[in-house]
């Protein structure tokens, strides 16, 4: 074929980059663009939708001038994008009405609380395979349109439209044709059945979202629709299961975790959707041709963004490696936790109301201690979604494949495998959320022939095998256990009279 690029847009919570690869499956030119990020009150996290869009476009035209290619180089254009976070737009005019409240926002609280005394949780539970959290969108999307002038009368009359991030990004490449997202965004809205492949009537009707407001459901590599230029939109993922099939985990019982913003811990179950007895969610790997696929997922809220936290917040750090090298001219903590509970905590704990904490300080506690548990923190809460992921699977998963940024640091990567005492694999490429949309886009149009193919092009980069003694760790887990503990209904006990 003429084509010899796929673009990859890796649309994520704090960042927009867009990817080029080519038949190997080798980056050949990225381009990132970091965007604000607003918190216009405690526990809320917002953005500009217009600077998801434009950040985005713009690494678009910047890596195809940067790589001097043209758009008829492009075999087609895969996404991968931040899942639960929640817009609504004017169909008209493709203006959002609000900005968009992003999947760490917390404003939702106190609405799931109340569903749940109202016995409304196992509907949810058993259709969606999520849970009733503020972490999903469909809590987010009712609260929109219940506090925005106007929105409920204008979604009545089929004005608005509701989507994912990725909705917004086909809506706007395809220059409003195409309003769609694919099934594993769908998964993530708490209104979508995963076992009738449809969004689900009676959940819309308990959370009052207009079924005129969805985007058409469609599979994860096919193609979808054509930008203004032809190019064709032919994969699309949640930037989590993206990453999953990036990393190659097409068997049952293969996993992958991706350090990110947050941390994603997802295992394949293939044909089957395993409900979770641990507290983790049942959701849609992905979806080829009529197959759907599961994983069982833990979902940690804070991982890569404590680090961000001590950079920008503290000024502890000018950078990540600062980090990785403070952290390593230290043994340990010096029996410092930090919990980043900074929107509560995700799996297995599911508590909106827990807030970041420290334990164990002593004066002798110094920056490059702080560093350490930062970096701990992450490989702790890890761990934790491991535990869970194979009571729930009944296996024991032998190693994990390991993406995303964090992963260039090599202290935490160490910590935790010397944590689940067993290999830590980190490929070649770690940016595998990308990969795994232009994969998805590659299979649809005839760049990849099949699965098998891809999974050959998988490479190790370095393999982590555990150091340190198993006693030595179980002692260091109760003690993160403790402070976990204590971190926990924290602004509910001091709201509360």
């Amino acid at each position: 074929m003429s084509e010899r690029f796929i673009l990859a847009l890796d649309q994520g919570t704090t960042s927009s980059r867009s990817i080029l690869f080519d038949a190997d499956g080798h980056s050949c030119g990225t381009v990132q663009k970091e965007f604000a990020q607003h918190y216009p009150q405690p526990g809320w996290v917002e953005h500009d939708p217009r600077d998801i869009w434009s950040s985005q476009s713009a690494t678009i035209a910047e890596v195809i001038a940067q790589q001097g290619i043209n758009l008829s180089d492009l075999a087609g254009i895969g996404i991968s994008n931040q899942r639960e976070t929640v817009l609504v737009w004017d169909r008209k005019t493709g203006r959002a009405i609000h900005p968009a409240i992003v999947w760490q926002d917390r404003r939702t609280a106190d609405l799931c609380q109340q569903m749940k005394r109202q016995g409304l949780d196992e509907p949810f539970v058993t259709r969606t395979g999520l849970r009733l959290d503020p972490y999903f969108s469909g809590t987010k999307v009712k609260w929109l349109l219940d506090h925005t002038d106007g929105a409920r009368a204008r979604a009545a009359r089929g004005e608005l439209l509701f989507g994912t991030v990725d909705s917004w990004l086909i809506w706007n490449l395809t220059e409003g044709e195409v309003h769609a997202t694919d099934a594993t965004n769908a998964s993530r809205t708490l209104l979508f059945n995963i076992h009738t492949g449809d969004w689900d009537d009676e959940l819309l009707e308990i959370l009052d979202v207009p079924r005129e407001m969805l985007p058409e459901v469609r599979g994860s590599s096919e193609v979808i629709g054509h930008t203004r230029q032809g190019v064709p939109i032919a994969g699309v993922a949640g930037d989590q299961q993206a990453a999953l099939f990036g990393q190659a985990c097409f068997e049952v019982g293969t996993s992958k975790n991706t350090y990110g913003t947050g941390c994603f811990l997802l295992a394949t179950t293939g044909q089957q959707a395993v409900p979770s007895k641990h507290n983790l969610l049942t959701t849609v790997a992905w979806k080829l041709g009529d197959r759907t696929d599961y994983a069982l997922e833990g979902s940690i809220f804070i991982a890569g963004a404590v680090i961000q936290w001590l950079r920008d917040e503290l000024g502890l750090i000018s950078s990540a490696q600062e980090c990785d090298r403070l952290a390593a001219s230290v043994p340990d903590a010096n029996g410092a936790y930090l919990v980043p509970a900074f929107v509560g905590l995700g799996a297995p704990h599911w508590d909106p109301y827990a807030r970041g904490a420290m334990f164990g300080l002593t004066r002798g506690v110094n920056r490059a201690h702080l560093c350490r548990a930062a970096l701990e923190s992450i490989a702790f809460q890890s761990a934790d979604l491991v535990e869970s992921i194979e009571a729930d699977a009944g296996m024991e998963l032998t190693e994990m494949r390991v993406d995303g940024g964090v992963t260039r640091s090599d202290p935490m990567l160490q910590f935790q495998a010397d944590l689940l005492r067993r290999p830590v694999v980190r490929p070649k490429i770690t940016e595998t959320t990308a990969l795994g949309a232009a994969y998805l886009a590659g299979l649809a149009v005839g760049f990849w022939s099949d699965r098998d193919q891809i999974a050959q092009r998988w490479e190790v980069d370095r393999q982590f095998e555990p150091r340190r003694s198993p006693d030595e760790m179980r002692s260091l887990q109760e003690g993160w256990r403790k402070a976990v503990q204590r971190s926990l209904d924290w602004e509910q006990d001091h709201s509360e009279p």
